[in-house]
């Protein structure tokens, strides 16, 4: 083996969930996964209940289910507590109109509110859908509309900063519930008020594990976001991952850091620590190095699941830091959202005591897909091996850099080590998504056969150890959020002064990639700092955490012959990188 391995001990290999992968990986079925759940009294399968049900009505009813650190002090909710408020939840959307398959979205920061609304509209048997709260007013209405949401829960002040602007362009949009005891603002209702006029008892109706339970958008480079759907057999997939690659279990303090907008805050955010019965730590304030470490002492944290961004600012403060605090009850460290730079997984070793255990899933695969795992050797760097239940493939590549797909869907996989192809996976697991919402054939265009293409390109060592080479399209990944650069580009060429725009990713050292504009002026328009200022602040006013860092004038930017923005150029350009094919250069000759 390579000398940068970092080799577990016996102790840690006897300790773990997962204690002899080999075997295990040969055994499981998702069948005995699925048998690890408790399901419906009558049959089916829910995802609220094995959140929150099996564990109210049993031994751990008064064990803590949330602790939440909010400016106003702790709020700790039991498991018990979690079934009254999402009883009450459940009995307002039914006496709002709200049915089965319904889309509830959710507009919140990290507090009790956001767990009642996502674990309320599961056991309803509705269809949850998170949003960014550092979106924009535009990337919230594109998806509050695409997702055809019926109902909002949010804050006052998020609605007036980025829903009252566009609420009239949301026909659909029928009850948006405000948080807090004031007066709601106009066109909204208190959520509070209505929780009070409702009863706390409520039974999960009868649900079907095919039934869709979860509605997260990701973005792509060519379109508008897309709604990846996913249903409440993915419950099975979420708690057995966690077992296996977060080593979970009953009593556990967990953390995970990932924004409650994002599949990672709701896969394991919310549902997969929940369905061990374990305690979610959840802080609302923002990332500060101290009160980071200050958590993991005070409150005794033994799983924390957190993002390479994360662990590369905690970085630059030093291992003297983390040395002033009591981490002794850290048991496993993970990470997720971008590749994770080899030295943040040894600076894990010596700053927490444990190193940080990559892993690599998608908002459309549901759950963890490839993992570093408790009881296995890390390799810093790589992504890991398979779960098991996943069977991994590389597939050979085309021309563009996609898996060579014949017309009859047929594939060639890559067997040589340490060559490069598509990393895709064989359909069957829980939490695959079930399609993109009103996008068939989006949907359609991510499978040959029967393995789902995933866009990202990867090698695999002799061992079967599994590398992350890049993205076969241009999804820029910024602070492990995806931004599509299309919908970049439409929101600036709203701007007067715009007439076209291209966007790219930048490598940056903290975030990973920020993104860059490039962009062409409309006659009359002048090029200087002040546009330039003006195009910033547009930005970060439209989109949020998705704008523009960075903005260049061009008015010469590179066109395919169908006259499409060619970012692989601007890429190569700006980069000083060989520019490759330009037969489909507009003015190719």
């Amino acid at each position: 083996m390579p000398s940068e391995t970092i080799r577990k001990t016996p102790l840690d290999r006897a300790a773990a969930n997962l204690a002899d992968y080999p075997a295990v990986r040969q055994s499981f079925t998702w069948a005995s996964a699925r048998g690890l759940l408790r399901g419906l009294p009558g049959g089916g399968l829910n995802v609220g209940y094995e959140a929150v049900d099996r564990h109210a009505t049993g031994e751990r009813r008064d064990a803590v289910a949330l602790r939440c650190l909010g400016p106003d002090g702790v709020t700790e909710l039991t498991y018990g507590d979690l079934l009254r408020r999402t009883n009450r939840f459940a009995n307002l959307l039914d006496q709002l109109g709200v049915g089965r398959g319904d889309r509830v979205f959710s507009l919140l920061g990290r507090g009790p509110e956001l767990y009642v609304t996502a674990l309320g509209t599961l056991r309803h048997a509705s269809v949850y859908s998170p949003l960014f709260s550092a979106f924009g007013p535009e990337p919230i209405r594109e998806r509050l509309a695409r997702g055809d949401g019926m109902v909002l829960v949010t804050t006052p002040e998020l609605y007036a900063q980025k829903v009252a602007p566009v609420r009239d362009r949301l026909p659909n949009l029928r009850r948006v519930l405000v948080t807090g005891d004031g007066p709601p603002p106009p066109g909204t209702s208190s959520l509070n008020a209505g929780l009070r006029t409702v009863e706390d008892r409520f039974e999960v109706p009868p649900t079907e594990p095919g039934e869709m339970a979860l509605l997260h958008f990701t973005s792509g480079t060519t379109g508008r976001p897309k709604g990846a759907v996913h249903v409440h057999e993915a419950v099975v997939a979420h708690h057995v991952t966690a077992a296996y690659a977060l080593d979970l279990r009953a009593g556990d303090v967990f953390w995970c850091t990932a924004d409650p907008g994002w599949v990672t805050g709701t896969s394991y955010g919310i549902i997969a620590p929940l369905t061990h019965g374990a305690t979610v730590l959840v802080d609302s304030a923002e990332f500060e190095a101290r009160r980071w470490y200050a958590n993991l002492a005070e409150h005794r944290v033994t799983v924390w699941y957190t993002a390479p961004t994360a662990l590369r600012m905690l970085m630059r403060h030093g291992a003297a830091l983390p040395a002033g605090y009591d981490l002794t009850a850290l048991r496993h460290v993970s990470s997720v959202g971008e590749p994770l730079n080899p030295e943040a997984v040894v600076w894990g070793q010596a700053a927490l005591g444990h190193p940080v255990h990559d892993n690599w899933w998608q908002t459309e695969t549901g759950a963890i897909m490839i993992s570093n795992f408790p009881a296995l050797d890390i390799r810093p760097g790589s992504m890991g091996l398979p779960m098991p239940g996943v069977e991994v493939a590389l597939l050979a590549r085309g021309e563009d850099g996609r898996a060579e797909v014949t017309d009859e869907g047929q594939v060639r996989v890559v067997d040589s080590p340490d060559t490069v192809g598509e990393l895709a996976l064989r359909r069957g697991w829980p939490s695959m998504f079930r399609g993109y919402l009103h996008a068939n054939a989006r949907y359609a265009k991510c499978f040959a056969g029967d393995w789902y293409l995933t866009g990202d390109l990867a090698r695999r060592d002799a061992d079967g150890y599994h590398w992350f080479v890049g993205r076969a399209d241009d999804v820029i990944k910024s602070a492990g959020h995806l931004i599509g650069p299309f919908e970049v580009e439409s929101i600036l060429m709203e701007h007067p002064a715009v007439a076209e725009a291209g966007v790219i990713g930048k490598p940056d050292r903290v975030a990973g990639e920020v993104v860059k504009a490039f962009v062409t002026l409309r006659p009359g328009a002048i090029a200087d700092d002040e546009l330039r200022l003006d195009l910033l602040a547009f930005g970060r006013r439209r989109l949020g955490v998705m704008a523009p860092k960075e903005i260049a004038f061009d008015n010469h930017l590179p066109h395919t012959r169908s006259g499409k923005v060619m970012r692989r150029l601007l890429k190569a350009r700006e980069f000083g990188l060989p520019e490759g094919d330009l037969s489909t250069l507009e003015n190719a000759r």
